[in-house]
């Protein structure tokens, strides 16, 4: 939406959404409703958390409505109290636990990291975003801002920097918007930000790399359907002559980190070795990047559960990362069937 359309909205509340009139607030922050909650979720780097706070968000908006001056836009207003619920949320110790149960015997990881705790975002919800249109002030595009290794590299950034990145270089507000979203000064705002640029740049993926095809172009679709076969067959050596030689498997929140050919086929050998039957896998996208719902059979029927689900990245014709999250409620969020026939 326009930032005239928008001031248009934030004008008219008052009497468009008179206190009481529960439809006509839901009419009045229905568009926002869906950006609000990507937003939670760059923060937050979680799906319940995320919808957990638009409530919260909503229900705010909702009690003050009509103390609304319409002084900032509707979505302006809206984005300053999901801003500091999610500032709330990391701010209480006990929302993660800050060590996870480690899994049955691992191999030696490449690396050991601090647990991220990450879900991964279903295209179905990004599909509801409309686009903003926020304009030269943004740093990262769209695809770019949704992308798993985006996300997962917020979570290495303290609160505040995260969330002044996010309203500057996402979102596109202006340094003193955002300033008046968290309560400080606009020196502090570009602060922030350029410690959260500086930080954000080692932990993201090289600039140079080869460009991933289109999202469900019929490259993508060879790729990652010859990936599937792959895994369902369990032909591990076919699944990593598809690896770039530098890729990464990650697994949140476990903090164990594969990189390379034999690191990565180390893994996946001993993961088929503990599960001891082959994956079956339902396509699914999750970042904007291809997805799969992994099911392993059931020893004592004729069905398959939920096992868990993998998120790959590309780039060209090659896998430079595979993303595995073995929390079996993300099935829901992605509508994947809770058993295979």
């Amino acid at each position: 939406m326009a930032a005239c359309e928008d001031a248009a909205v934030a004008r008219r509340t008052p009497s468009s959404a008179p206190a009481g009139d529960e439809e006509a607030f839901r009419e009045l922050i229905a568009p926002y409703r869906a950006e609000l909650q990507l937003h939670c979720y760059r923060i937050l780097g979680s799906l319940q958390d995320a919808e957990d706070v638009v409530q919260e968000t909503l229900l705010a908006a909702w009690q003050a409505l009509d103390r609304f001056e319409g002084r900032s836009s509707l979505r302006t207003w809206l984005y300053r109290i999901a801003t500091n619920r999610c500032l709330n949320a990391l701010r209480d110790k006990g929302r993660r636990p800050r060590h996870v149960e480690p899994m049955v015997k691992p191999p030696e990881p490449t690396r050991r990291t601090e647990p991220t705790w990450l879900d991964p975002y279903p295209d179905a919800l990004l599909d509801t975003v409309a686009d903003t249109s926020a304009g030269p002030a943004v740093r990262y595009e769209v695809k770019e801002a949704v992308a798993l290794a985006f996300v997962t590299a917020l979570q290495h950034l303290p609160p505040r920097q995260r969330v002044v990145l996010v309203l500057r270089d996402v979102l596109g507000f202006r340094a003193g918007e955002v300033a008046e979203m968290l309560e400080t000064s606009e020196a502090a705002v570009k602060g922030a930000l350029q410690r959260a640029r500086t930080t954000l740049d080692t932990q993201l993926p090289a600039g140079d790399r080869e460009q991933a095809p289109s999202p469900r172009s019929p490259r993508e679709r060879e790729l990652v359907g010859r990936f599937a076969d792959a895994v369902e067959r369990g032909d591990v050596d076919n699944v990593v002559s598809m690896l770039t030689d530098d890729a990464w498997l990650t697994m949140p929140p476990q903090p164990f980190e594969y990189q390379g050919h034999a690191a990565i086929a180390g893994f996946l050998r001993d993961r088929a070795v503990v599960r001891g039957l082959p994956l079956r896998l339902v396509p699914t996208r999750a970042n904007s990047q291809p997805a799969f719902g992994c099911y392993v059979p059931d020893r004592q029927a004729a069905i398959a559960r939920p096992y868990g689900l993998m998120v790959l990245t590309l780039e060209g014709d090659r896998l430079s990362a595979i993303a595995w999250f073995g929390e079996r409620s993300l099935f829901a969020h992605f509508g994947l069937p809770q058993t295979l026939r």
